[in-house]
């Protein structure tokens, strides 16, 4: 977090007259007077105006899980069903980034991050969202083509975007697929249009953050080129 930006959300000045007390060194970190324009803390820091503590806002948390099976994306499920926040183990109150089906695994992000995450989902951005499929039968060349070209009338009424499509010559039952709207249940309803079976479906990578190296049901922190790179993504950084 900027510390200017903190200054000006804890009420204290506007964001300008933050920067002229911080080159005045009336600003101090942790004990320190801070004078560098462009200062950035975290929610572990203490800082102090004039002498008095001003309040920080909610520490954010960025997480990516590696979605298993039977898990329920959603913060508590009534009936009792293991959800994702059963798996990821911290004292902040977070939430997922969107939603995968019950039986679809594979990456997914969770954060505390409001603003962040209702642009990653908001189909605006064009967010990446890679999979891997596998079908029931073969996948026609033409129906790929028709798949990878867009305007596709769901059942529901959705109409599908232009997406990226690769399958395997030898087994035109595994696709790679690369969507970048976020429709529900996309993947599943787009092949079912041309009567295809999904059997199954893995998220590999969400906004470019891939799932690489953890296994079903591990979890990580995103570190802060991470971050920057999701912020950057959607105009907040």
């Amino acid at each position: 977090m900027r510390l200017n930006k903190v200054i000006a959300d804890a009420g204290v000045v506007s964001r300008r007259a933050a920067d002229r007390l911080i080159e005045e060194g009336r600003v101090r970190i942790n004990g320190r007077v801070v004078t560098e324009l462009g200062t950035r803390i975290d929610g572990n820091d203490t800082v102090l105006v004039d002498g008095r503590q001003i309040p920080l806002p909610a520490r954010h948390v960025y997480l990516l899980l590696n979605k298993p099976k039977n898990t329920i994306t959603t913060t508590s499920d009534e009936r009792g069903r293991r959800t994702v926040m059963d798996l990821v183990g911290v004292r902040e109150r977070i939430f997922p980034i969107g939603r995968l089906d019950r039986d679809t695994t594979g990456a997914l992000l969770l954060t505390n991050d409001g603003e962040l995450a209702n642009r990653l989902m908001h189909p605006s951005y064009g967010v990446p969202r890679e999979y891997s499929v596998v079908l029931d039968r073969p996948l026609d060349v033409r129906h790929a083509k028709e798949i990878a070209a867009g305007g596709i009338e769901l059942d529901g009424g959705d109409t599908t975007g232009p997406c990226e499509l690769w399958m395997d010559d030898r087994d035109r039952t595994n696709v790679q697929l690369v969507l970048r709207e976020g429709k529900n249940r996309e993947v599943r309803r787009l092949f079912a249009h041309f009567g295809y079976d999904v059997k199954r479906l893995d998220r590999r990578a969400y906004a470019g953050i891939n799932r690489r190296g953890l296994a079903r049901g591990e979890w990580r922190r995103l570190d802060r080129r991470e971050v920057t790179e999701l912020r950057r993504l959607v105009g907040l950084a």
